[in-house]
Formats: structure tokens, sequence, C-alpha cells
């Protein structure tokens, strides 16, 4: 059995899939983003650009891995991912980004103003399994929390201001 067929019959994955809402998704090795998707025939589909999230590379890359979480919110699985673009005169746009575009919260316009918009400025990305994937006793016993990613927000925390003097003990 070789590792795409053993990938698609793992019953993990496609329950993890079937139930995916959020999947954390790291390009490269990069840092994984939390992106919002819509399982559909065994596959992620994920929107990012403008006005939607934020998935450095992804758009690009060939690859990518995919970790999902169970329904007590750990992470149970990750399994490499083949990353293919729909293209908007392709014969998936329609049905798919639809779909998407549905289940798209707090979307303003209709369905088809949305994926029109979408075929102008955003990227609309399959996610589906490749090889082997990593569950149960693989999985790092850490968190793998990586450390905040610096930025011009952050501000030194002014002390709090008192009023009158506090006695110390």
């Amino acid at each position: 059995m070789d590792a795409v067929t053993e990938t698609m019959e793992s019953p993990l994955v496609a329950e993890a899939i079937k139930k995916a809402a959020v999947a954390w998704v790291s390009i490269d090795d990069g840092p994984a983003y939390a992106l919002w998707c819509l399982p559909v025939e065994g596959a992620l589909y994920v929107v990012s650009g403008p006005g939607e999230q934020s998935a450095p590379g992804l758009a690009e890359a060939q690859t990518a891995a995919v970790t999902l979480r169970g329904d007590h919110g750990g992470r149970i699985v990750t399994w490499p991912a083949t990353v293919t673009r729909v293209e908007p005169d392709g014969e998936q746009w329609q049905e798919i980004a639809h779909q998407v575009a549905a289940k798209r919260l707090n979307a303003r316009g209709s369905i088809s103003d949305l994926a029109q918009r979408w075929a102008r400025e955003c990227v609309l990305t399959r996610l589906a399994p490749l090889g082997r994937p990593t569950a149960g006793e693989s999985l790092p016993d850490g968190s793998l929390a990586a450390a905040p990613r610096p930025t011009p927000a952050a501000r030194r925390t002014a002390k709090p201001f008192r009023l009158h003097r506090v006695r110390r003990r």
C-alpha cells in the first residue's frame, strides 16, 4: 500500500477533515497559521487574500502540513497536504467557491458577489491529504507554541495609576 492510498484510507484523517472548521497550516517548516476552512469531498478549501484571512506563501506552495483538532479541542492529527489552487475560470470554481462563500461568516453581499470578489482579489486553495499522517503516540508532547512575532502594535505596559498613596505592609 503506498503512502497516498494509506492516507486516503485513514479513518482518523477522513473523520478529522469532515469535522474541520479551523486548520493550522504551515508551509516549508514555517509558523503554522490558523485558517478557517470548509471540508468538501475529503479535502479542505481555504480562502486567503485581501479582506480575507492571511496565509503567507500558501498560494505559491506545492505542499503544506495541516494539523487538525479533535472534539476535545486538542491536536489529534497532522498530515502532509498537496496544495492546489482553484482557478476562477476552472470547472470546480462555480461549485466550490459558492459552497465556501455560503459558509463564510459575516460576509457582506450575496454569495455570488462574494465569489466574484474572490475571483478578482483572492485565492481559493484546496488542501488534499498526501502521505502518512502523524497521530497518536507519534505526535509531540509539547505545545509547539512559538514565541510571539514582533509587531509595531506592541508597547510598554504602563503601571496602574494610583490616586492615593497605598500603604505597604
